[in-house]
């Protein structure tokens, strides 16, 4: 699980038309791309935007006035590094929320799912209230997941327990879940 704080701005546009800073940070799984908002309220003074990784669909890319800041991600790195090395099985960061309703919704749900174990898609659309119908609904929610390994979206599979649909790619999916113990021997 992860426990967060959101904090203004509310929306993604807001967020970015902020005082944007980033950094990159060196995990297993690749070259992470760090990208907050300043917030007197995040541990650390900086709420993340976007955690993605290259080539990932849908990752953020470096903008013209965003500031390159590693010290306003001193918590964020430190707490990155302490997952990486199964240390950490929770991370307590505040974040920018973005998103519809919707996406929130299933954003939320994700958190919920305890380190070193998966849910199916199936499971997340029962507990955000849709039918098996919006099963492809949540999946395209969770694809949209800007925060990859804080937001543990790598913890869902398929009904019939295969590894699918993961933005970053499945082999760094598997990365995860085997770095958490959550891969069947």
């Amino acid at each position: 699980m992860t426990d967060v704080t959101t904090v203004a701005p509310t929306t993604a546009a807001e967020a970015l038309a902020a005082d944007t800073v980033h950094t990159t940070f060196d995990s297993p799984v690749g070259e992470l791309l760090l990208v907050g908002v300043a917030s007197a309220e995040a541990p650390g003074g900086t709420a993340l935007v976007s955690l993605s990784l290259p080539e990932q669909k849908g990752a953020a890319t470096v903008q013209d006035g965003w500031r390159r800041d590693a010290a306003a991600f001193a918590e964020v790195r430190s707490q990155l590094t302490a997952y990486f090395e199964g240390r950490l099985t929770r991370f307590t960061l505040a974040y920018a929320d973005e998103g519809t309703d919707f996406q929130r919704r299933v954003w939320r749900a994700l958190e919920t799912i305890p380190y070193g174990t998966t849910c199916t898609y199936g499971d997340i659309a029962r507990q955000v209230g849709t039918s098996q119908a919006g099963v492809r609904a949540v999946g395209t929610a969770i694809g949209r997941n800007p925060l990859l390994v804080v937001r543990p979206c790598h913890r869902v599979i398929g009904a019939d327990g295969a590894l699918r649909g993961y933005a970053a790619g499945l082999e760094r999916k598997e990365r995860l879940l085997g770095l958490e113990g959550a891969l069947a021997s």
